[in-house]
């Protein structure tokens, strides 16, 4: 690498990458940044040489998405004014560096590649932890059901004890009851 191809880490180059149309892509003014040519230039490349770049490399962004993309971000207020706006895709962004055929961009393609495949990872060990935390919510709904059950038939050994009778005011005499009779007297004869 010489002097011209400056060293840019793969995050500086992940917060380019936005997520437009279910799809990881970079925009063309930031390719062209990244790769140290003009937009014109890059997309002048890209029209010349549009059978390298299937539909599935890049898209044109429709002004629904440019006026949303350029409202997220400040510094990207210009894309409202301009006529078309490519979104390059991971083989796009590898392609276009194969097109502009400079050592910049040669050099700058291996950064741009490694940001994608950081984001690829990144992604899969969100979702590896998103379907580990999945598992213990499930865990602990089946285990907050046990505890239910377990306090709902704790409570009534919790409550306290009926209070005792308060003693009556008074003399009071406890006598064996007085049997009384129950049959009836025969008539004697």
């Amino acid at each position: 690498m010489n002097s011209q191809t400056a060293i840019v880490s793969p995050g500086n180059i992940t917060q380019l990458i936005r997520s437009i149309r279910d799809q990881r892509v970079i925009l063309d003014s930031d390719l062209a940044k990244i790769y140290g040519v003009e937009t014109r230039a890059l997309n002048q490349a890209f029209t010349r040489n549009q059978e390298r770049f299937p539909a599935d490399f890049v898209f044109e962004l429709t002004r629904e998405e440019i006026v949303g993309i350029s409202q997220t971000v400040i510094s990207l207020a210009k894309l409202k004014f301009s006529k078309q706006v490519h979104a390059f895709t991971e083989h796009g962004a590898l392609m276009a560096s194969t097109v502009l055929n400079s050592p910049r961009a040669v050099a700058m393609s291996v950064y741009i590649i490694r940001a994608f495949v950081k984001m690829r990872e990144d992604l899969a060990a969100n979702a590896a932890i998103l379907k580990r935390l999945a598992e213990i919510d499930k865990t602990l709904l089946l285990h907050d059901g046990a505890l239910r059950e377990i306090l709902q038939k704790l409570r009534p050994l919790l409550e306290p004890p009926p209070a005792p009778p308060k003693p009556e005011i008074g003399f009071h005499v406890k006598e064996e009851a007085v049997p009384y009779r129950v049959k009836r007297r025969t008539a004697r004869s």
